[in-house]
């Protein structure tokens, strides 16, 4: 294997001027930027960033498209958060409350890669409005029944609906933006944001009235359907077919180094979950806050997701995207270690630059499995937003499992290894040549 100039373990490795190493919506734009061997010799191609503007009613249906992606992400905020009161309110273990979450996230491992590949083949627009209905249900569905597997049935519902909307989601966002890379970023911030203000308001409404008011959280769910009817009404594009997206009309697919990336999403979303199961618990046990203050850390964990997006996609705009996840994942270890190591109300500002830090990634995750398989967008959609959050919840229990023994506080130590083992696994990889091409 060729060895990576831009490796973080080379202080020297210079920038990209030429921007032609962007996130995918910038690298869609630049459509024929030049590769990184020319870029050099001419860097007026693409040195500037796009200044071209979406219509009108293309910004109020990507507004209204990142506003139900936000009512749906709000689930999966909404299943970390109430696994306190499983535990405190139903009498669940550790493990057993994990249980819920893995119910949920391994509903979506299976199903958003097979809905991502079936994005491949056929637009399945119909599946938006759908999932969202799936997603409020299953998890409203939560406060209705007492029995654990029927809780960890409606919970593995919620994921099944969570699992279909993004693929379908992402495709509608690429036909409504085009070039515009702004738009898919606010897609992307509409998710962040849905995460963010889940523990809010199931602080609001479960916390204070128990989990039998859960199907108030249905709400979201009824206004994400609101905002994709009026879709159509704002802006109908024309739809983006496997003969004319530019990705599929050349490159070719690096299943390889898709793999190796594949492996850090994987490493992330076990510390990224398990963080955003297990901080309230972890806060009011040992760091001795009370109830209100320890649930005010998970929105601070996800609110910090939103700007580590923005830093993610602003940095991508002068260095490889292969490089940044790099450097985010070797500050990773010792964010999370101070963490989970350093005693007293510090505690907060390890936590909200833990999400900096685990959120980089996210965005230049998905552009970057884009562009390693520019013929299976969809399918690098749904696996690298599918394994971002699904897959951590298959190691939730193990952790909760864990912590009935030995205590939560040792259990979650072994996080602090896994942004080392991302770095490993993505030392000297490349940017994909669609994005340099």
């Amino acid at each position: 294997m060729s060895s990576d100039p831009s490796d973080p373990s080379d202080p020297s490795d210079p920038s990209d001027p030429s921007g032609a190493r962007v996130h995918a919506g910038a690298s869609a734009q630049a459509g024929k930027s030049a590769p990184p061997e020319a870029s050099a010799a001419a860097p007026a191609r693409s040195s500037a960033p796009s200044t071209s503007v979406a219509p009108r009613g293309a910004r109020h249906a990507a507004r209204l498209l990142a506003y139900s992606h936000a009512t749906v992400d709000f689930y999966q905020g909404a299943i970390a958060a109430l696994v306190p009161f499983l535990v405190l309110e139903r009498g669940y273990t550790y493990a057993a409350a994990a249980g819920i979450v893995l119910a949920f996230s391994l509903s979506s491992s299976i199903i958003q890669p097979l809905f991502g590949a079936l994005g491949d083949r056929w637009r399945m627009r119909w599946l938006i409005p759908v999932s969202i209905i799936i997603a409020g249900a299953g998890i409203a569905s939560i406060g209705l029944v007492t029995s654990f597997w029927v809780t960890a049935a409606v919970a593995a519902v919620s994921g099944a609906g969570v699992a279909a909307f993004h693929p379908a989601a992402a495709s509608r966002a690429r036909e409504i933006g085009r070039d515009d890379h702004v738009l898919m970023a606010w897609f992307s911030l509409g998710g962040n944001i849905g995460f963010a203000c889940a523990p809010l308001v199931v602080g609001a409404t479960v916390a204070l009235f128990g989990l039998r008011v859960a199907p108030l959280l249905a709400i979201p769910a009824v206004t994400g359907l609101a905002a994709v009817a009026l879709i159509r009404r704002v802006h109908t594009p024309a739809p983006l077919t496997a003969g004319t997206s530019r990705g599929s009309s050349r490159g070719r697919d690096d299943w390889g180094a898709f793999s190796r990336m594949s492996v850090a999403i994987i490493c992330r979303s076990i510390v990224f979950v398990s963080i955003g199961s297990f901080i309230v618990l972890f806060m009011s046990q040992y760091r001795g806050v009370g109830d209100a203050l320890a649930s005010a850390s998970l929105f601070v964990f996800y609110i910090g997701g939103a700007f580590g997006t923005a830093i993610g996609g602003h940095l991508a705009r002068r260095w490889p995207r292969t490089t940044i996840l790099r450097w985010a994942y070797v500050l990773a270890v010792p964010v999370i270690a101070g963490m989970l190591l350093i005693p007293g109300p510090v505690a907060y500002l390890f936590v909200a630059l833990a999400s900096i830090v685990l959120y980089v990634p996210f965005s230049l995750h998905v552009s970057l499995g884009q562009d390693y398989l520019p013929r299976h967008m969809g399918t690098a959609s749904g696996v690298t937003l599918g394994l971002a959050v699904s897959v951590g919840g298959l190691a939730a229990p193990v952790i909760g499992a864990l912590g009935d023994r030995v205590g939560l506080e040792y259990a979650l130590l072994p996080l602090i290894a896994l942004p080392a083992i991302a770095w490993v696994a993505l030392a000297g990889l490349r940017e994909p040549p669609s994005a340099t091409a």
